[in-house]
């Protein structure tokens, strides 16, 4: 099943309150909590007390979206974005994978984030968390084939993945990563940007967006559709692609 929510690095500049009001008001059912400004890395009484008002305001915390990158562990600590998650009552912290892209590396750093994607996904495990990579330019998971390649060599059933449509691509070649990631997939970020960047109603995406959202539908269990990025970080824009987003699924289901 598919459920809604948002990341609250969509709106940077306003309090993890109003994020959660705003995600309330639009009817979603949770946040991805980001770990850059409202529940930064390390800062536990921040994120109990953010877990808190999540919760008391009915909804879930869907994920971590931490900053850590794998293959960088002398950067961020793990121990650190774990014991922050753990707080947060996250099932799933997001990560990068490394900090090239995947025609950039070499086979030394490939096998680096391989080997230190293990060592977080053993770390999580034991703690009943899952680990996704963003599936993100400037990373190992920067196309679907790259991504998969990765999982396959990490080979850990704690290490999965996120997708979002790759603007520069078609429908066709998005829907084609979609489904080579699909046995890997745990959330996906929904947005609709033109070619150029430009952030756009989300509505004006339907025609890719519904046949996305079909796909991620298909494996069992469930996973998040997270809204991420609006026009001019406004709440009313905000607000009005939480709308579209629930139409469309009221139409899947």
């Amino acid at each position: 099943m598919l459920q809604t929510g948002v990341c609250s690095v969509t709106f940077r500049k306003l309090p993890a309150q109003e994020v959660i009001r705003l995600a309330a008001q639009a009817g979603l059912q949770g946040i991805e909590w980001g770990g850059d400004i409202h529940v930064p890395h390390g800062e536990l009484q921040i994120a109990r007390e953010v877990a808190r008002q999540t919760r008391e305001a009915g909804l879930v915390v869907s994920s971590y979206g931490s900053y850590y990158r794998a293959g960088h562990e002398d950067e961020l600590p793990f121990e650190k974005v774990l014991a922050t998650a753990k707080e947060l009552g996250a099932s799933v912290i997001r990560v990068w994978a490394g900090k090239r892209g995947s025609a950039e590396t070499t086979s030394g750093y490939w096998q680096s984030v391989v080997e230190d994607s293990r060592r977080i996904a053993q770390m999580a495990q034991r703690e009943g968390i899952t680990v996704c990579y963003e599936f993100h330019g400037g990373t190992l998971t920067d196309s679907a084939g790259s991504a998969k390649r990765l999982l396959e060599a990490v080979a850990h059933p704690s290490m999965r993945t996120y997708w979002q449509p790759r603007v520069e691509l078609s429908l066709l070649r998005n829907l084609r990563e979609l489904r080579t990631v699909l046995p890997w997939l745990v959330n996906v970020h929904i947005f609709w940007w033109t070619a150029k960047g430009e952030r756009r109603p989300l509505r004006e995406g339907q025609n890719e967006w519904k046949r996305f959202l079909d796909i991620a539908h298909l494996p069992e269990g469930d996973r998040w559709v997270l809204l991420e990025f609006v026009r001019g970080d406004s709440p009313e824009a905000f607000l009005e692609d939480a709308r579209t987003l629930q139409q469309w699924l009221n139409d899947i289901l």
